[in-house]
Order: structure tokens, then C-alpha cells, then sequence
């Protein structure tokens, strides 16, 4: 079984291959909230994420009992890596079964930790099928994401660190996907400060283990669908859930809006670059759902991981400043002759608008003869001043329908 003493061993194996990463205090997001709050950025740590001390404590284990015939693994991200980077560290083989949809980069990013990449499977759950079945056919060990002990007592030496720099927590908010991460930490805290309030939290798009933990049994769901692909687990472990239910005290769900807003606040307020698997916890801070928490608590949240796709990240970016009012489509009708943009354009100068996007089209079937559709985008300071441009629109005459 996890204890204490098989987390401690876990440290001394991952020594100083694992970075200790900042827990550091968030003066922004305690006074929004009246907590305390600390978090702990292993989005800082090697490859990018926590899942690097659970994976390299576990081939570690694999190497100290001789057993060196090579691991296999299935993932699409963060496990990948790690994986990948301890079987390179021990001289060993390394195999990662990933679905065949999963973007270039990250299969690079896989190679070049010098493991070799199977595309097998058209989701996690075929790519993890194929990966059992070749290292039972191959007698290779594989490595299981989380549904390990060995695996669950490299991530909770993140919670040693944690009380190490702050013993008194009232409590930790830990992402929650299929559970490894949270079985890990609560055995370290609960056995370190058994008064400590240990918070899961999942996304609304996976709601397995939630579900089951509600239930105090095993529900799987049918599908998964969450921009936080770090947690976007399918099946409920029964491993790690036995762990949940005796040392977990909450789990909550934050949705994808939710999960959105707490990335590009961490980005553009606290200059961290966080996944949506990482940003769960803050996600559920900024909005109400830690509202149980007396205040002043001193609150420690785990920031899982840093790996997110650059085109999701930049898609976050442009709905978030949609949302805050920072920035506004139109599409304005002119009459088709000259001097109509100019006109346009003009108006948006005399109201401080300004414009970083513009598309013209005089051939849409919705028009009439002689009209022309302008599509902008625009910069602006707020929900007063879009209001502002409305009203100059209005004003002068220019039909317009505003986009989302």
C-alpha cells in the first residue's frame, strides 16, 4: 500500500533529476479572494509537468529489481514525456503508443527524448489497448499513467515539498483526472497534517471520477470533451479511487469557461504559462467554488503542468479579450462607392477604435446591390466604450451586427 515511507523513498530515487519547483505566494489572487493562497508551478518542472516524478520513480523501482527489458507506455502528452525521459536517463527502451490524431509537436517532443512513437488508435483508450497488448507480446513492462503505487508515490512527493515551505496549510486544490496525482499528495498530507482539507477538482467534460466519488463506486462515462486534455480521462481507476474515497475531502467540477478564464488570468496577471489539466484548481478559486473555505485559510494549489498547444492558447487569448470587453467584432454595412471605408475608418479614429482587423466583401448573397459588408475587429477599453461605438454607429448611420 502508499504511505508515507514509500513517497520518501520515491524523493531520494527522483534526488535531483526532479526540479524542487517554486511554491511561491499569490498576493493578486489572495486579495481577490480573502485566502491565503500558494501555488506550487511544477508547469517549471522538466518536461513541463508533475507527471515526470511518478514516471521516473517507477522505471527507477523497474531498474532496482533488474527487470531492464524496456517500458512501454500510451499517452498523447505529459506521461509521454516523462516516460520518455527516464528510460533515456536508465539506458533502457522506450515505447509510447499514442492515438493517431496526436498533434506533430508532441510526438516530436516524445522523440526527441529518444523513445520510440507507435500511432496506433484513433483515441487514449485504443492507443492504451494496443500498448498492453505489445508489452505483454514483447515482455515489457509497461507503465500505467496512474493506476500505480509506484507512479502515485513519485507525484506525492510534490506535496512533501509543499509542507516542507508551509506545514500549517488549512488546505491543497489538486487537479484530478484519473486520480494518481491526488492519491499521492493526500497520503503525503494526511500523514503529515491529517487536518489538512484535500480538494479534487475535475472538468465538467470528465466527470468519472467525480461521479464516483459521489457515488463511493466505479462510474465510467462514454465519452470525454474538455480543453484541460491533461484530465480528460474516460474510466474511473478503482486503484486510485479507493484512495480518494479514505483521504479525499471534496471534489468539485469547474466548466470549460471556467477553465479558460483561470489560463489566460495565470498567463497575463501572473506570467505563468499553465494547461487547462493545470489550471483547474485556480479555475475553481476565481470562481466561488472554494466559497466553504473560512477566511484567511492558508491555501495551497498545484499548477499540474505548463504543456499547452500554442493554438489553443492563442484561441483562449482571443475569446478571453472578446469576453473582457478588450476587443469587438463587427460586421458594418456601407453603401459600395468611394470614400465609404474612408468615412467608416474615420468614425473609429474619432471614437479611439482601434482597428487590428479588417476584411471587405461586396459579394455576399444577403447584400444588397450597391451595399458592401465590413468585418472588423477592434480594440477596445471596456464595456463603456464599446457602448460608445454602438451608439457612434448607430449615429451615423451605419447598419452593423456585432460577432461572438
Amino acid at each position: 500500500m502508499l504511505d508515507l515511507k514509500r513517497i520518501g523513498r520515491a524523493r531520494k530515487r527522483l534526488g535531483e533529476v526532479a526540479y524542487k519547483t517554486p511554491f511561491a505566494y499569490a498576493p493578486l489572487l489572495s486579495e481577490m479572494t480573502g485566502l491565503e493562497i500558494y501555488l506550487k508551478k511544477e508547469n517549471l518542472q522538466r518536461t513541463g509537468s508533475f507527471k515526470l516524478r511518478g514516471a521516473f520513480n517507477k522505471i527507477a523501482v523497474l531498474v532496482e529489481e533488474g527487470r531492464r527489458n524496456g517500458v512501454v507506455a500510451a499517452s498523447a502528452g505529459n506521461h509521454a514525456q516523462g516516460v520518455a525521459f527516464a528510460a533515456r536517463h536508465f539506458g533502457i527502451e522506450g515505447t509510447i503508443f499514442m492515438p493517431e490524431s496526436t498533434p506533430l509537436t508532441k510526438v516530436m517532443g516524445v522523440q526527441e527524448l529518444g523513445a520510440e512513437v507507435v500511432l496506433k488508435g484513433s483515441n487514449y483508450d485504443e492507443a492504451y489497448a494496443h500498448a498492453v497488448k505489445y508489452a505483454e507480446e514483447q515482455g515489457k513492462d509497461f507503465v500505467h499513467p496512474f493506476a500505480d503505487e509506484e507512479v502515485m508515490a513519485g507525484q506525492g512527493t510534490l506535496m512533501l515539498e509543499m509542507l516542507e515551505e508551509q506545514p500549517d496549510l488549512d488546505a491543497a486544490v489538486v487537479p484530478v483526472g484519473g486520480g494518481g496525482l491526488i492519491s499521492g499528495c493526500a497520503v503525503a498530507a494526511k500523514s503529515l497534517s491529517p487536518e489538512m482539507e484535500i480538494i479534487g477538482i475535475a472538468a465538467e467534460g470528465a466527470p468519472a471520477m467525480k461521479q464516483s466519488f459521489d457515488a463511493g463506486r466505479p462510474i465510467d462515462t462514454t465519452s470525454v470533451r474538455t480543453i484541460a486534455d491533461g484530465i480528460a480521462v474516460r474510466d474511473t481507476s478503482p486503484v486510485t479511487l479507493e484512495y480518494l474515497l479514505k483521504y479525499v475531502d471534496r471534489m468539485d467540477l469547474v466548466c470549460e469557461d471556467e477553465i479558460a478564464s483561470a489560463i489566460l488570468f495565470l498567463l497575463e496577471r501572473q506570467k505563468l504559462t499553465v494547461e487547462g489539466a493545470g489550471a483547474v484548481g485556480v479555475a475553481a478559486l476565481m470562481h466561488g467554488h472554494l466559497s466553504h473555505l473560512a477566511p484567511g485559510s492558508k491555501v495551497g494549489i498545484v499548477l499540474s503542468g505548463g504543456n499547452i498547444d500554442v493554438t489553443m492558447l492563442s484561441l483562449i487569448i482571443e475569446k478571453g479579450l472578446v469576453k473582457s470587453y478588450r476587443k469587438m467584432k463587427l460586421v458594418v454595412t456601407l453603401i459600395d462607392k468611394p470614400g465609404a471605408l474612408e468615412h467608416f475608418a474615420g468614425l473609429m479614429r474619432e471614437v479611439q477604435a482601434n482597428i487590428v482587423q479588417i476584411g471587405y466583401d461586396r459579394t455576399s448573397t444577403d447584400l444588397e446591390f450597391g451595399d458592401a459588408h465590413v468585418s472588423v475587429a477592434l480594440e477596445t477599453k471596456g464595456a463603456d466604450h464599446q457602448e460608445k461605438i454602438r451608439q457612434a454607429l448607430k449615429a451615423h448611420g451605419f447598419p452593423f451586427r456585432e460577432e461572438h
